[in-house]
């Protein structure tokens, strides 16, 4: 069982930044390939970013693009989400993911991600 526990979340006014991190304790982190993706309430769960194994590749969602920023550090079993520019419809729960078997070209789906983390809040205000 794969674990992993965002944090940094919290409330920002609009264009500010925060840095969200997500940690896990497998010991082959470097084996999975990384996402994130949030859920506002009353809407669907959304592909905000992912980062392949070794972190040579990235991909973002529309609603990230040119603002969010996603890294990982496998000697840290760590995996980020810069946010900057952040405006009030960024507000969602941030669940961060792990896929073993993750298809690159399908990576912005939830069912290529076996793990979840809990989610943590995030909140813009204008």
């Amino acid at each position: 069982q794969v674990q992993l526990v965002e944090s940094g979340g919290g409330l920002v006014q609009a264009g500010g930044s925060l840095r969200l991190s997500c940690a896990s304790s497998v010991r082959d982190f470097g084996s999975y390939t990384l996402g994130w993706f949030r859920q506002a309430p009353g809407k669907e769960r959304e592909f905000v970013a992912a980062i392949s194994r070794s972190g040579s590749s990235v991909r973002y969602g529309i609603s990230a693009q040119g603002r969010f920023t996603i890294s990982r550090d496998n000697a840290k079993n760590t995996v980020y989400l810069e946010m900057n520019g952040m405006k009030p419809e960024d507000t969602a729960v941030y669940s961060c993911a792990a896929g073993r078997r993750s298809s690159w070209y399908r990576v912005d789906l939830t069912s290529e991600f076996d793990y979840w983390g809990q989610g943590t809040q995030v909140t813009v205000s204008s």
